[in-house]
């Protein structure tokens, strides 16, 4: 084999070398697209999956409570009014105010004053008062007298309303009792019922 040969098989075979590796390279980049493509299609079905467990959970707070922005309007005889729907499991549940901080209301006009769960309670800055007991349907409990500055649903606001700070309570819901509600005058017409109060009060 003489010289010419050696140096033509030489560059036969450096040919054939950046040949192969051309070849690894073109095999090389799909798999890298398709990494970077199933990545990019996993991170798409995430954000998917996500936005629709916050419709779920969007939805899921409207059933329970359908009057998270009540809207106060004023009637023809002069009185301000609040429109609420009831929920699907039957109660009048509504986004109001205590003390100005927000909460979460169910009208109960079975209970004589408005129960407040003790740890919502420790959040509003409330003082437990004198304790008494209280039957409920869970039995005989004992909670403590206080006093709420303001009670605001959906802009009707009402001023100096006894509660109670009930410490077995688990719900974060208060309960919207007849110290408040007797404040008020409300009619109901089938899922609807309408709160009303006099301006001048």
């Amino acid at each position: 084999m003489g010289l010419y040969d050696r140096d033509y098989m030489r560059e036969k075979a450096q040919k054939l070398a950046r040949a192969r590796e051309l070849l690894e390279r073109s095999y090389e980049k799909p798999k890298r697209r398709i990494r970077i493509g199933a990545g990019l299609v996993g991170a798409g079905w995430l954000v998917i999956l996500g936005l629709l467990a916050l419709l779920f959970q969007y939805v899921l707070d409207m059933w329970n409570n359908p009057n998270q922005n009540p809207a106060l309007t004023a009637t023809a005889e002069g009185m301000q009014e609040v429109v609420l729907k009831r929920n699907r499991q039957g109660h009048y549940v509504v986004t109001g105010r205590i003390n100005h901080q927000e909460v979460v209301f169910m009208l109960d006009t079975g209970a004589t004053i408005v129960v407040v769960p003790e740890t919502l309670a420790k959040d509003l800055g409330l003082v437990r008062g004198t304790p008494h007991t209280s039957k409920t349907a869970s039995g005989v409990i004992t909670g403590y007298r206080t006093m709420l500055d303001s009670v605001d649903i959906g802009g009707i606001v009402l001023r100096n309303i006894r509660a109670s700070i009930n410490p077995f309570a688990p719900d974060p819901q208060v309960l919207l009792g007849m110290s408040a509600l007797s404040r008020l005058e409300f009619a109901q017409q089938g899922d609807i019922l309408m709160l009303r109060k006099s301006y001048a009060e």
